[in-house]
This record gives C-alpha cells, structure tokens and sequence, in this order.
C-alpha cells in the first residue's frame, strides 16, 4: 500500500514486520511512536491483530485510521464491544469486488473467496456510513506494479 499512497502524499511512513521492499521493519504495536504523530494510520493488519492495530492507531493518527480488513471483521461480539459500540467507524467501505490478497507479492492471476472492506475511523466526525469501492482492479492496477 505504500507505493500507491506516496504517489497521492507528500510524505509516507512505512512500516512493516517483514522486508517486502519499501519502509523500514519494525513492530507497529510496540514501536515508540508518539501520541498524534501522524495525520493517518492507513494500514492492512494482521486479522487476528487488528483489534489492536486500530487502538494503537487511534492512538498515533491526528486525523483518522483506515484499516484493510477481511469484512468479517464486522463480527465479533469482542469487537462490538471493544472497539464498534463506543467508537464505529465513520465509513464501512465493501470492495464490490473480491480482492486478491498474496502475502508479499502482487499477482495478477490470483483469485480469492474473501471479501475485504476499508474501516475508516475520521476523528471528530460521528455517525457510521456504508459505502461500496466500485470495481476499479482493472483500471487502477498498472504494468509496472507487476515485477
């Protein structure tokens, strides 16, 4: 993600567990980063982190959080409490489309049963929308994203 996102931003922090070629390797959780350090946190967690992912979020972003996050994520009564009932996201965003995921790499043949959404939290901003990402993979996607 953050390849496409420093080509809209000034400035990118990336981070990630693994080396996959671009930001630095570190530990989002438990790296130091200070209280409203960025103006976002635009992440894909780990599904069985993200609970936690979204509380440090919350934590380090001035403006919002959105997370990329299998659409099950919307099920879990730990969720609802944890995070949904007190502090919902402002937009639930449903790819229309079924999103490839392959850990590490972009394949353009790959197929998926998943479906994922964005979860986008706008500090300041209540209430909670349902939105659709129209399909856009053929539009959007490049030749020079494929290696």
């Amino acid at each position: 993600m953050a390849r496409p996102l420093a080509e809209y931003f000034a400035k990118v922090d990336a981070a990630d567990a693994y080396r996959y070629g671009f930001g630095e390797v570190r530990d989002f959780l438990t790296f130091p980063y200070s209280a409203q350090s960025h103006d976002w946190v635009i992440t894909n967690p780990p599904f069985r982190l993200a609970e936690e992912f979204v509380a440090r979020s919350m934590t380090v972003a001035r403006v919002g959080v959105a997370i990329l996050a299998r659409t099950v994520f919307l099920e879990s009564v730990g969720r609802y409490e944890g995070i949904f009932r007190d502090d919902p996201p402002t937009v639930f965003a449903q790819f229309s489309e079924r999103v490839p995921m392959v850990k590490g790499r972009l394949d353009r043949k790959a197929s998926t049963a998943t479906g994922y959404a964005w979860f986008v939290w706008e500090k300041g901003i209540g209430g909670a929308r349902l939105a659709w990402v129209p399909p856009c993979r053929r539009h959007l996607e490049k030749l020079s994203d494929y290696r």
